[in-house]
């Protein structure tokens, strides 16, 4: 206690300010900074399978197993909970793109085209359907991909080639919805079976929304909707660019 108060005398209160106690900010990580902007680098740049890893999405079981194999060091699970959230990464859901998408085609077409159609259905007392296909594959992954926050991961879709089973569906500005499943190949055949129930269950003309799909633009299904130009509840189809230029049918 005299030398704290000798040392208070001769050099002032600086000198006798208590010290931080305990483990400081850094002590006993195991990566290097240059490790860790590694890491870093490769969760943000691919995805697990991207590297021929057992993941489809990045999670703490993932970057621990990458951290393993890059840097020769096995973390806890909790440890690389740690590291992600010292990095500023979060678990989040990942958004779906097509890799053919145009963002400026898309927006291009919903100013100066798609007002165009919103009028004529307006004039002809129709109602505007948005129709798309889909499928549920074997290989479909479904999880939250580790990436930093308010950067939401892209998993780009990938075509599915196993078992599936296909749905046709449309929604109108209304929200109203139809749908059909198809336990078989997608093809002009099922595009007109729906195309049939659609406009008999409809209760005013129909113009539908679709993208570029060949399918849409066959020539079996050029005919059945010209064919149903005048019927009571008429189809007219505008097949739009969405992920490429379309065309009107």
């Amino acid at each position: 206690m005299r030398g704290v108060i000798d040392r208070y005398e001769r050099d002032g209160a600086a000198t006798v300010k208590p010290t931080l106690r305990g483990r400081q900010g850094g002590d006993g990580r195991h990566l290097t900074g240059e490790q860790e902007r590694l890491v870093r680098k490769i969760i943000c740049g691919k995805r697990p399978e991207q590297l021929k890893m057992e993941f489809a999405l990045w999670n703490r079981a993932a970057v621990m197993q990458l951290i393993e194999r890059e840097c020769g060091i096995r973390l806890s699970v909790r440890g690389v909970g740690n590291c992600l959230k010292r990095w500023g990464f979060t678990p989040q859901k990942p958004i779906k793109k097509a890799y053919g998408q145009r963002p400026e085609a898309v927006q291009n077409w919903l100013d100066n085209e798609y007002p165009a159609i919103e009028q004529r259905a307006k004039a002809e007392g129709a109602e505007i359907h948005w129709g798309d296909e889909t499928a549920v594959v074997n290989t479909d992954e479904r999880g939250r991909s580790y990436a930093p926050a308010c950067k939401t991961p892209v998993a780009f879709a990938v075509g599915g080639t196993r078992q599936k089973l296909s749905m046709v569906a449309t929604v109108t500005n209304q929200g109203k919805t139809r749908w059909m499943i198809i336990d078989e190949a997608f093809n002009s055949d099922k595009l007109i079976e729906f195309l049939e129930a659609l406009t008999q269950d409809a209760a005013k003309k129909v113009f539908l929304i679709l993208d570029n799909l060949r399918v849409h633009r066959s020539k079996p299904v050029k005919k059945w909707v010209e064919g149903h130009k005048k019927n009571r509840v008429v189809l007219s189809a505008q097949l739009k660019p969405w992920a490429k230029p379309g065309r009107e049918a």
